[in-house]
């Protein structure tokens, strides 16, 4: 038998010799006066003649992170997941039941207690015990060095666990919280509605991404999981909501990596009568304010990177980037031409080495090139904005040049964080996009947008001058957490199965 195989039979004896006491192993309830980091904070800096002099007393409960003895001094230390206290607890002052539960007591355990706050010899912040609850068992054994689990994949597949033992989890994920709410007061102070849209479709729309698909038995008929919530919250915009909002969850089947999971959250929004310029100028703002709310600073760290979200935030074309890029690793100039005209642009992904597809086309390759040379430079806030027509269906072309549209994406620490379009709302140019789309699909391009003839009906009725933007949530927390993978801030982020 091993080493955990023994502890376990232990922890599960000691859980049976508990109830032999007559003591409700799985309590239903238990009502307590304070939270521990309730007591920390209110009465943690209190000195020992304070405390004598008040002698509060609370009723607490937590999990017991540590149990010693000296003598007939006996010691727990509980914590709620984000404070510890100390309890001590002496056989002349429980109730024989009580002590005699503490003998059955095993590291992880939970624990109800009551009893005087006071300072030991040592001056610990501690609960002089009159009572002791006991609450669930801990029926197998945390991890040896339960301040800290360094195994990810453990941390990733069991996060209950990460949760106990990590307390800086515990504060990425209540970080998170308070991101979300940031962002909705922001939004809502805006006169922006939330609203929710379906998750699963019948047509997979709103972005370009290859759908997971599912299937409705009584209706009979496949449906997708949504990859964007874009061509329905538009749909509200035609009726007339002017300013909408969602955040949700997005699926799409596509690659992990330490910025891409299946399932991510987006905040997608839309504004009746204004553009990409109005949007950009929105987000730069946003952002700043979410930092303040939640880090009280624009100034952040991310990796190794000191960066500033104060705005304004640079802005650059992408064509021009792509083409300076390429410009600096070939050593000779890229005139903009060359990004326009397919067979030139694409001698130029050959000698940089970037991979292409037969069926891309310039703006297609151009943003292969930019993706491939400059995202990962992007630190420091980036608007890179104007991108080519072909990768952006959903985007209103710019006047005086039909291969580019006004669109931007907005890049941060070398990742997207945000996509914004001044959004197409010309029914005929929208189905002349859809075709276009399908073509590429036809040619085996799983990812191509499909045809959606009720959203092209929507736009007949007519779609308001109109801005749209997502913006990701995972990978926002992931800055303002100095995260380094989309896995730390996502709670239960989707494993391969183990054998």
């Amino acid at each position: 038998m091993t080493s955990q195989e023994e502890q376990v039979q232990q922890r599960q004896s000691n859980l049976d010799e508990i109830a032999k006491l007559g003591v409700d192993i799985y309590p239903r309830r238990f009502e307590r006066r304070h939270t521990i980091t309730e007591l920390v904070d209110a009465y943690g800096q209190h000195s020992h003649d304070e405390l004598e002099a008040t002698r509060i007393e609370t009723i607490t409960s937590g999990r017991i992170l540590g149990i010693r003895a000296f003598g007939k001094a006996n010691f727990l230390v509980i914590s709620d997941g984000r404070a510890k206290i100390q309890v001590y607890l002496r056989q002349d002052s429980l109730p024989e039941l009580d002590f005699k539960v503490y003998k059955l007591l095993d590291f992880g355990d939970w624990v109800g207690v009551e009893g005087r706050l006071f300072r030991t010899r040592t001056n610990e912040f501690t609960i002089w015990a009159s009572r002791l609850h006991f609450l669930a068992k801990c029926l197998l054994p945390l991890p040896e060095k339960w301040h800290g689990l360094t195994d990810v994949e453990i941390r990733y597949r069991q996060r209950y666990l990460d949760l106990i033992v990590n307390p800086d989890s515990r504060r990425v994920f209540e970080m998170r919280s308070r991101v979300i709410a940031a962002i909705r007061e922001f939004m809502t102070s805006r006169g922006y509605l939330e609203v929710e849209t379906p998750m699963m479709q019948p047509i997979a729309g709103g972005a370009i991404a290859r759908p997971f698909i599912t299937h409705h038995n009584t209706l009979d008929m496949d449906l997708f999981l949504r990859i964007a919530p874009e061509l329905y919250l538009k749909r509200l915009t035609v009726g007339g909501m002017e300013k909408v909002f969602e955040i949700n969850r997005n699926f799409r089947n596509e690659g992990i990596s330490t910025q891409h999971n299946p399932e991510f959250t987006m905040m997608e929004f839309y504004e009746a009568y204004a553009d990409y310029h109005a949007l950009m100028r929105m987000t730069e703002e946003m952002i700043a304010r979410v930092a303040r709310a939640t880090l009280g600073t624009e100034q952040i760290v991310f990796g190794e990177h000191a960066i500033s979200l104060q705005p304004p935030f640079t802005r650059l074309s992408l064509r021009e980037a792509a083409r300076e890029a390429a410009s600096r690793r070939l050593g000779r100039e890229i005139a903009d031409a060359e990004l326009r005209r397919r067979d030139a642009v694409a001698a130029i992904a050959g000698e940089l080495g970037v991979e292409i597809d037969p069926g891309h086309g310039a703006g297609k390759i151009t943003t292969e090139i930019f993706e491939r040379l400059c995202e990962e430079r992007l630190i420091q806030p980036t608007f890179v904005y104007d991108f080519p027509t072909e990768v952006s269906p959903l985007s209103k072309q710019k006047p005086d040049d039909p291969d580019t549209v006004e669109r931007f994406e907005l890049y941060i620490g070398g990742f997207e964080v945000a996509n914004a379009f001044s959004e197409l709302n010309d029914p005929v140019e929208q189905r002349r996009r859809f075709e276009a789309q399908l073509s590429i699909r036809a040619r085996g391009d799983l990812e191509a947008h499909a045809m959606d003839e009720d959203y092209i009906r929507a736009l007949e009725f007519g779609l308001p001058p109109t801005g749209g933007e997502g913006v990701g949530i995972d990978r926002l927390v992931m800055l303002l957490t100095n995260s380094p993978s989309i896995r730390d801030v996502i709670l239960f982020p989707l494993m391969r199965k183990r054998e």
